[in-house]
């Protein structure tokens, strides 16, 4: 059983039990979170596709905690004008616990 879900502006596959990293919520941890925009749900032989979200469908969710992505590099230069900008960057995330689905 999987549900395919929308929240904070991105699409996530989501199975009970398992743990995502999302964007950054303001939620502290400890606390549940249910996201109502579900665009898909199987539950192993039949398949729902909302249009666009499927009615009373949810994914209820437990906030662990927040943390920070590996870090990336980003490198600008002009050749031959001595030029050079190295930066990095480091994405917040917010990792959550599928706790339950229910499938409209």
């Amino acid at each position: 059983m999987y549900a395919i879900f929308r929240a904070l502006g991105k699409q996530f596959r989501a199975e009970k039990g398992q743990v995502l990293r999302l964007p950054r919520m303001a939620e502290a941890p400890g606390t549940t979170v249910t996201f109502d925009e579900v665009l898909l749900t199987s539950d192993g032989e039949t398949v729902k596709a909302g249009t666009p979200t499927v009615k009373g469908a949810k994914v209820v969710a437990e906030v662990l905690g927040e943390g920070k992505g590996e870090k990336l590099y980003v490198f600008k230069f002009r050749r031959r004008k001595n030029y050079r900008r190295k930066t990095g960057h480091r994405q917040h995330f917010t990792e959550v616990r599928v706790t339950d689905l229910r499938v409209g």
